[in-house]
């Protein structure tokens, strides 16, 4: 994702749906989860209850960044354990502060 690469110490991967994103998160161990609801097979937040079912995942910061805007959305996520909840279009100049911010915290 181009608003994080002045991070610069971390390494990215993308899931192209939902499905992918579970496969993935069962196989390779990651720091972050930045995440869309609006995912082909699997909507985003069935990804994000797989996440907190999971002792080890747990405690992994989830940053939900969607086009959805509306107060159910973003209840539903935070409710189900997002770290934060973020709308398109968003700042990338804020973006890569607040991750840091997160991942920091961790």
């Amino acid at each position: 994702m181009a608003a994080l690469r002045e991070l610069g110490d971390v390494t990215f991967d993308q899931a192209a749906s939902g499905l992918e994103a579970i496969e993935r998160l069962a196989v390779s161990p990651v720091d972050l989860v930045v995440l869309d609801l609006n995912m082909p097979d699997v909507h985003g937040l069935e990804v994000l209850r797989f996440v907190r079912s999971h002792d080890r995942f747990r405690s992994l910061p989830v940053v939900v960044l969607t086009t959805r805007g509306d107060d159910e959305s973003r209840r539903a996520a935070l409710d189900e354990g997002a770290t934060r909840y973020l709308t398109k279009p968003f700042q990338p100049a804020a973006f890569a502060p607040e991750i840091r911010a997160i991942l920091d915290a961790a």
